[in-house]
């Protein structure tokens, strides 16, 4: 497979994953872009074994920036599990696993359905800009200032149940649980850091539901290029993490907003041919 292919799969790959813009939809589109022939209908199992190394990659890259909250997290299911259950750490990897619970059913269940329209080119644009719209309202949010430590039962739980409509590319897994957290009252960075949390537990799920079908398919071989891969998401991905975090503990997310109407009303014209 063509190295530059690789190359940008994985570079997309890592610098959206993290940020409010929809990694998947981006992937679509690179598919799209790269091997047409294979976009639409025909799309679900192709390309399976390089979107499962880019994860991989973008995976071990959030593990690493995060790795304190891991390591308390950790130590919470260890002290759980000896019944100490006043611990942070106990706390917190609760309201993650708790909050992961719909988007696990929900992703296997669209995993068995596999509906074709939902990897069209189309479903992305209107997603993009639709869910761009609902980062940008959240935004507005006044008095927002919670933090982790503030984090409850019911909260976990709308976040992970917005976490669900980023199963259509184009909403941004990222950008909708940012949206949510905002809506609670949440600090820009502290529902990004909540937003990455969850991703621990998201890009593994998906990573080993796609690894277990692609072992089915016996397609599934780790080659050179999938060691690429993993090895540019990675980095990609663990610098757009750090300068997400930074940009947000200063800015808001007004420059992702406009990036996702941009791209949407490409795609709009691109797709319809509006001229």
């Amino acid at each position: 497979m063509a190295l530059l292919y690789i190359f940008i799969l994985a570079l997309v790959q890592g610098i959206t994953e993290f940020l409010p813009v929809s990694s998947s939809g981006h992937l679509v589109l690179v598919h799209s872009v790269f091997d047409p022939a294979e976009a639409g209908d025909a799309a679900w199992s192709s390309h399976m074994v390089l979107d499962i190394g880019v994860h991989i990659g973008t995976l071990l890259s959030v593990l690493l920036y995060f790795r304190n909250d891991v390591r308390m997290m950790l130590g919470g299911m260890v002290n759980a599990a000896r019944g100490k259950t006043d611990h942070d750490g106990v706390r917190l990897v609760s309201y993650v696993l708790l909050a992961s619970i719909p988007v696990i059913v929900a992703g296997f269940a669209l995993h068995l359905l596999q509906p074709s329209w939902i990897l069209k080119v189309e479903v992305v644009a209107w997603m993009t800009i639709i869910f761009g719209v609902v980062l940008w309202l959240s935004d507005r949010t006044v008095n927002a200032s919670k933090t982790l430590a503030d984090m409850n039962l019911k909260d976990s739980i709308i976040i992970g149940l917005s976490q669900t409509l980023a199963l259509i590319p184009g909403t941004s897994r990222s950008g909708i649980t940012m949206s949510a957290a905002r809506f609670l009252g949440y600090s820009r960075a502290e529902s990004a850091h909540f937003s990455l949390l969850l991703a621990m537990v998201a890009i593994g799920g998906a990573g080993t539901l796609g690894m277990y079908e692609v072992y089915k398919q016996g397609i599934f071989v780790v080659g050179f290029d999938f060691l690429i891969a993993i090895g540019i998401s990675f980095i990609s991905g663990l610098i757009a993490i750090s300068l997400m975090m930074k940009w947000l503990e200063r800015s808001t997310f007004t420059a992702f907003v406009i990036y996702r109407l941009i791209l949407g009303a490409a795609l709009l014209v691109y797709v319809y041919g509006f001229y």
